[in-house]
């Protein structure tokens, strides 16, 4: 617990439960809404193959879990540590120009 605290910069336990959390729901969360949307679409592995199906869902599911991280973050307290990290992120992606002033 001291390690995550000392990497997170951040002085509680509760915050590293709260993060531990809120990183599990979210994941949960962001594949439970794929699931209607890809269906809207059409998409099952009925429809089409499972090669295609399973990578298209995964892609529907990464940006459901970015924009919605700070979100459930905020829900537990940890908007703060979640909004720096979405932006560390999206900067290691390439997209860090969204952030800029």
């Amino acid at each position: 617990m001291e390690k995550l605290k000392k990497r997170w910069n951040i002085e509680s336990n509760w915050s590293v439960i709260a993060i531990c959390i809120v990183f599990a729901i979210n994941g949960s969360f962001a594949a439970w809404v794929a699931k209607p949307i890809t269906a809207f679409l059409g998409l099952s592995p009925e429809t089409i193959s499972s090669i295609i199906y399973w990578p298209l869902r995964i892609l529907l599911i990464f940006p459901i879990y970015q924009l919605t991280l700070p979100l459930v973050g905020w829900l537990f307290g940890q908007f703060k540590f979640f909004w720096a990290f979405e932006k560390k992120f999206l900067n290691r992606l390439g997209l860090g120009f969204l952030f800029k002033k």
